[in-house]
């Protein structure tokens, strides 16, 4: 009986010395191991140690990208593409107050110069003949200029006769010509306004030195032949928008009647409130409409469809990566937790970013107080601190005092760090004590025996 109550003693003493439980630590043995306190100015040499995280492929950067060039087709006529019903009354949409200011010389334009002749005094006095003698008409060809004789090409599309009385003064002085001269256009062919519809004679009139008003206009191509004014208008298609103007409304207001009309308008009067009249005139203008819009369509269906293969590409080569990771085929760095945490395991390291000690722990469940030492937290890394021949520098934490966990936010993780947490000295003995008991109740049962 004696002998078993001395076993059971020895039992227990072996116990207390840590022969049946051997829990983990950090020491500092043989100068094997470096222990660094961490606080404000060892945290920062702690971070010194080199490291670039790991980056995304480039594909999770990358959009499908948009595109450029599409040109604007321009604004379709906005009344004739719909059909309408007839409302109680007309709509009226006037165009803008047109002022294109003083008459330009274009390309087609017939000029006419008048030159001084040499000639006796009695030829100079008469006049008439010498004049008649010296004038000459040149056309404005399709580069703008006129060919002169003895002075070369003068450049006049797009001057006003003022403006072109200078420009030919210059050439001729140039070349060593009396300058004496006078300018007129003859033929006025490079602007027009087109009439058609319900007037006696549809036509294109050429737009002059005198503003071309829409009474004038009317006027010359012999005036409108609707009967039926109550329901006819007038339509204006101006730099792609269509206006109109109702009869009744044109002929109560003056000031509509002097609307000054522009080069490219197309004035049509159609007796009827539909369009199907003044689609059939605008039909040259529409299609040209429709041909850019079509091809406006086709170059942004090409490009959807070249969006459309770029975001594919894109989603495959993520897809791809992301189960090279799954399969664990990607190579990633990592940091392992171990001792008293909640779930001891590896932490990857973020991809493009740093984390710290905080992200480690707490990104894994973090540790229990009721086990874990928190005045006993470290980081084993391989040294690399200068001066020091320890293949491994702890870095330890005191949590213990709460405080100080703001340094392990600033403590950066590298890569094959390991975390350790030391446990309490009461949770030793609890796990002493587990191990011992079934051993204890064996042995006292025999003793009993």
């Amino acid at each position: 009986m004696l002998t078993r109550l001395v076993s059971l003693a020895g039992l227990v003493l072996l116990t207390g010395c840590g022969v049946a439980y051997i829990s983990p630590k950090v020491t500092k043995s043989d100068g094997d191991v470096h222990v660094m306190r961490l606080d404000a100015e060892t945290v920062k040499l702690a971070n010194t140690t080199r490291y670039t995280p790991r980056e995304l492929p480039a594909s999770f950067f990358a959009n499908a990208g948009g595109g450029s060039g599409l040109r604007g087709a321009g604004a379709p006529p906005p009344a004739t593409l719909d059909r309408e019903n007839r409302p109680a009354a007309m709509t009226s949409r006037t165009p803008p107050a047109a002022n294109p200011g003083p008459y330009e010389i274009g390309i087609g334009d017939v000029v006419l110069l008048a030159t001084k002749t040499a000639g006796s005094t009695i030829e100079e006095l008469s006049g008439l003949l010498a004049a008649q003698n010296a004038r000459q008409g040149y056309t404005v060809q399709d580069d703008g200029a006129i060919a002169i004789p003895d002075v070369g090409r003068v450049m006049l599309a797009g001057l006003t006769l003022e403006e072109a009385e200078v420009q030919l003064f210059q050439s001729l002085v140039e070349n060593q010509i009396d300058p004496t001269f006078s300018l007129e256009v003859a033929e006025f062919n490079s602007k027009r306004v087109a009439l058609g519809g319900a007037v006696a004679q549809p036509r294109a009139l050429p737009i002059t030195l005198v503003p071309l008003t829409l009474d004038a206009a009317l006027s010359a191509v012999g005036g409108i032949t609707s009967t039926d004014l109550d329901y006819a208008s007038i339509r204006i298609y101006r730099d792609g928008s269509l206006y109109q103007i109702p009869m009744s409304e044109y002929l109560s207001r003056p000031a509509l009647q002097k609307t000054r009309l522009v080069d490219g308008d197309s004035v049509f009067v159609d007796t009827e409130y539909e369009l199907s009249r003044a689609q059939a005139y605008f039909q040259e203008q529409i299609a040209l409409t429709n041909f850019r819009q079509t091809a406006r369509s086709n170059a942004l269906a090409e490009l959807n469809s070249e969006v459309s293969l770029r975001r594919a590409a894109l989603q495959e080569d993520r897809a791809n990566y992301q189960a090279r990771v799954a399969l664990n085929a990607e190579e990633r760095d990592y940091v392992y937790l171990t001792g008293e945490v909640a779930n001891p395991s590896r932490f990857e390291l973020p991809l493009g970013h740093q984390a710290n000690l905080a992200d480690a722990l707490y990104g894994n469940n973090g540790f229990s107080l009721r086990e874990a030492n928190s005045g006993q937290i470290y980081v084993l890394r391989a040294s690399q601190l200068p001066g020091s021949d320890a293949p491994v520098t702890a870095w330890h934490l005191n949590g213990g005092d709460a405080s100080n966990m703001i340094l392990a936010t600033k403590m950066e993780m590298r890569p094959n760090d390991i975390i350790f947490i030391a446990e309490q000295p009461i949770t030793r003995w609890n796990r002493v004590i587990q191990q011992f008991i079934p051993s204890l109740i064996n042995t006292t049962g025999g003793i009993l025996e």
